[in-house]
């Protein structure tokens, strides 16, 4: 189902727009007929006062009349061309910060209905590497963004020491393609750390902050380390800490932990910020009904955290997502 905001601009757009039909086609006439009944030729002129009171429209009807063409361009907008997304948490981290603001392209998998998002028309498939916008598996009213690691047929299979992926495409349990090339630079320091929980070293309390490199790290986080991962024709850098392992909870039944065959129809999701990611690897595969969009450019980003205000502007951020 829509969220919220689509389902109440959806219904906006609906009424004001049989406002504004039975407005021109018969309330308009109505009032054009009683104006023609009603003229009074003085000398040869029109009584303008007398018309200006026989055509006049009531100002609620002029309103929704006047506000439908915007809320329709909207919905079109929104629901089939491009729709805006803010970035709530670390999970796709260094691609995606908190506090950006994304376009994600509506028509990327395919055009849907904007109330019970059906497809109505096929106009692409995610491919690897993909940022894609999608209702979370386990609660459709919230979005999540996430890169597509697996397409359908795909067997997955993730070290979590060494945090590199191993890809066989058109796959079943007994018989798989080769492995699909997937290349990483080396491992090297960054400039981010993650702050955990004092109490639990599972979930993180505050999120990655920015420390420069030299700079000591407090005693409740974990310096993180980057690298470059290319998949398919995607290149793009991941961040993980080396002396954690981060062990899945989604385990496929008939196969090893760590090791998926994506189902027809689903995908399989990964944030980029590898340790600090609820994704796949936690709840299992997204179903192509669950698709948004493709994210394809940062339009504004704020400087923030999670949890706390903005503190200022990044415009170093706009500019397309790889």
């Amino acid at each position: 189902m829509a969220n919220t905001f689509s389902l109440i601009l959806t219904l906006a757009t609906l009424i004001t727009g049989i406002i504004w039909l039975i407005d021109r086609f018969k309330l308009a006439p109505a009032r054009k007929k009683k104006m023609a009944q009603q003229q009074k030729v003085i000398e040869g002129s029109i009584e303008q006062s007398h018309l200006a009171e026989s055509i006049h429209k009531p100002s609620w009807v002029d309103t929704c009349s006047s506000i439908f063409p915007i809320l329709a361009i909207v919905l079109v907008i929104r629901s089939f061309i491009y729709e805006p997304f803010q970035i709530p948490s670390g999970s796709m981290m260094p691609t995606l910060l908190v506090g950006d603001f994304i376009l994600v392209e509506k028509f990327a998998y395919g055009l849907k209905d904007p109330v019970t998002q059906t497809t109505l028309l096929e106009t692409g498939k995610p491919k690897r590497g993909d940022i894609a916008v999608f209702k979370y598996p386990k609660d459709p009213s919230v979005d999540f963004v996430k890169r597509v690691i697996g397409l359908p047929g795909d067997k997955i299979v993730y070290d979590p020491e060494q945090k590199e992926l191993r890809i066989y495409p058109n796959c079943s349990i007994s018989n798989c393609a080769r492995a699909l090339p997937i290349i990483y630079s080396s491992l090297k320091e960054s400039e981010w750390a993650l702050f955990f929980n004092i109490d639990s070293m599972v979930e993180s309390q505050k999120g990655s902050y920015q420390i420069p490199l030299g700079e000591p790290v407090p005693t409740n986080a974990l310096r993180q380390a980057e690298r470059i991962e290319k998949l398919d024709e995607t290149s793009h850098e991941i961040l993980v800490i080396p002396q954690v392992y981060t062990q899945s909870r989604y385990q496929q039944p008939g196969l090893p932990d760590n090791e998926w065959i994506v189902p027809p129809k689903h995908y399989f999701m990964m944030g980029d910020n590898r340790d600090n990611s609820a994704d796949s690897r936690m709840w299992g595969f997204v179903p192509e009904e669950n698709l948004v969009g493709r994210a394809v450019i940062i339009w504004f980003s704020l400087d923030k955290h999670e949890g706390e205000w903005p503190t200022g502007v990044r415009l170093s951020r706009i500019g397309a997502i790889n």
